[in-house]
């Protein structure tokens, strides 16, 4: 197959290198900065450059830029498409593309399909790019009920070529109730607790937990900004939710009630327990 991608960066760049180690396919793509493009053929990640011309072409195209010039790309290039083509979106919110481009790609007669790969980093740019951020991780495709199956089963199949552990399928609104809770929340969290004066001290104080609880605190705030307003709805519900949570913990703590605090540390943790048990279990299944 003939598949394009849009934007070489963290994303872009690892879908380009994922598909050309591991699979058959010719892949084109483009950048607004020519370095990335440059570095992308040099290494052999894309066999060529992907023209507004030549948009016509593939018969997968992934666009991997932000919501909005993801949107924005869409919108400019719908008659560009070749007709029966399937062009698929990565961004971390669905609702929002599914709204703006997939009537009208289908107008132009050109599938559309809104994917998620569950994998990244706390570093943006072609430079990070790796096709091993994707091995074992999860891949999930959000088809409405206007998605041809074959469409559906054709990235499915890439997926798994490119090293995804698990393809797993979900409606956009499944995708941004779920995503405000595993993603978006945790980067607000981490955000928020570096913010502490005694950041300035941790030096020398500071292990394993930190540095996980911290580590998505190096966002990019354009991004997040953007992924975190297209989907404020449930976000605000997991942030009163996770707010009210920590004023159980305040409140105890403050009257000295050992016993609530340890009630809350011991709810917490057998949370955990039954998630990764059922992870665990859900991983066999899949073997």
């Amino acid at each position: 197959m003939e598949i394009g991608v849009i934007g070489l960066g963290l994303i872009g760049g690892s879908i380009s290198k994922a598909i050309k180690e591991n699979t058959a396919h010719r892949v084109s793509g483009r950048d607004i900065d020519p370095a990335a493009t440059g570095k992308a053929l040099q290494e052999k990640a894309i066999d060529g450059i992907l023209e507004s011309k030549d948009l016509g072409k593939p018969d997968i195209i992934f666009v991997c830029l932000h919501p909005e010039q993801t949107i924005d790309f869409m919108r400019g290039h719908a008659a560009d498409f070749r007709k029966g083509a399937i062009v698929c979106d990565v961004c971390g919110v669905k609702r929002a593309p599914v709204a703006e481009a997939e009537g009208l790609l289908m107008d132009h007669g050109v599938i559309y399909l809104g994917t998620h790969p569950m994998a990244g980093r706390e570093f943006s740019g072609y430079d990070h790019s790796d096709a091993a951020i994707f091995r074992g991780a999860s891949f999930i495709i959000t088809p409405t009920d206007r998605t041809p199956e074959a469409a559906v089963d054709v990235i499915a199949n890439l997926a798994g070529e490119m090293g995804f552990g698990m393809v797993v399928t979900a409606t956009p609104a499944q995708h941004d109730r779920n995503i405000a809770f595993t993603s978006q929340l945790a980067h607000i969290a981490s955000n928020a607790y570096v913010k502490s004066p005694a950041l300035s001290s941790e030096i020398g104080f500071s292990a394993g937990s930190f540095q996980d609880l911290t580590r998505v605190a190096k966002l990019n705030e354009d991004l997040w900004t953007a992924l975190f307003m297209m989907n404020s709805d449930y976000l605000t519900e997991e942030l009163e939710l996770y707010i009210g949570h920590l004023n159980e913990y305040k409140e105890a703590i403050q009257k000295g009630d050992a016993g609530k605090l340890r009630e809350l540390l011991r709810e917490g943790r057998l949370l955990k327990e039954e998630s990764l048990r059922k992870e665990r279990s859900d991983s066999q299944c899949l073997e």
